[in-house]
């Protein structure tokens, strides 16, 4: 009887939530060995657990796009970025965050990565400033009229560098690198792009403009 009972108290029950999250965590919800992934935690760092399935994250804003609602932050503390909707900024009467914020949060992993379930606290100190969106004189506006309709179809490009803050970079064609094609944030935003990373690839509309080759029209490659 004594036996019974010692087996019984070591064996975690339906009710012990402790226990079953332990074989999860050991296993996943099929009980299959879990495989490493962009967005999972990396075994040699620091990360606090919360009381429930999330954890505990600080980061740092990369982006984040208005528009769209979401952006991303990425921590030391996890593989991968960190998605940040704007749902859950509502407490803190946000819609938005600026690039550079330093935010920590609670965030669960999902099948693409980490999402944050719930923000503690955003420090803006050294956040970058949001940049006016530009006034677009009606001259300028003509000018992008024609370059759009004197621009060529669209053809496989490569990012060389793209600055949001600044509000414009370059790309090139495939095998020209030494030929830079201006590409403005305004395209970016047309096209539905939230940011541009060097060496990403798209596909270019492109024209000659006034001070060299523009890219007048965006789109994914």
């Amino acid at each position: 009887m004594e036996e019974n009972k010692a087996s019984a108290a070591q064996s975690p029950t339906a009710g012990d939530s402790t226990g079953a999250h332990a074989i999860l965590s050991d296993g996943g919800e099929d009980g299959e060995e879990d495989h490493v992934t962009d967005g999972e935690p990396r075994s040699d760092d620091p990360v606090d657990h919360d009381d429930g399935d999330g954890i505990r994250i600080s980061g740092r804003i990369k982006w984040f796009d208005a528009t769209r609602g979401f952006g991303f932050l990425v921590s030391e503390q996890c593989e991968g970025d960190v998605l940040v909707h704007f749902s859950v900024l509502r407490d803190h009467g946000r819609r938005s965050l600026p690039e550079g914020a330093l935010i920590e949060c609670i965030a669960e992993h999902q099948d693409r990565g980490f999402q944050a379930r719930r923000i503690i606290s955003i420090d803006l100190s050294e956040a970058l400033p949001i940049p006016a969106r530009p006034v677009i004189p009606a001259a300028d506006r003509a000018d992008r009229q024609a370059l759009a309709d004197a621009a060529g179809t669209f053809e496989p490009v490569e990012v060389k560098w793209f600055n949001r803050v600044k509000g414009y970079g370059f790309v090139n064609r495939l095998g020209q690198p030494d030929a830079d094609i201006f590409v403005h944030m305004e395209t970016v935003r047309v096209a539905g792009l939230a940011d541009l990373q060097p060496d990403d690839r798209v596909e270019a509309r492109i024209a000659e403009g006034r001070k060299g080759l523009t890219a007048v029209e965006l789109r994914l490659a």
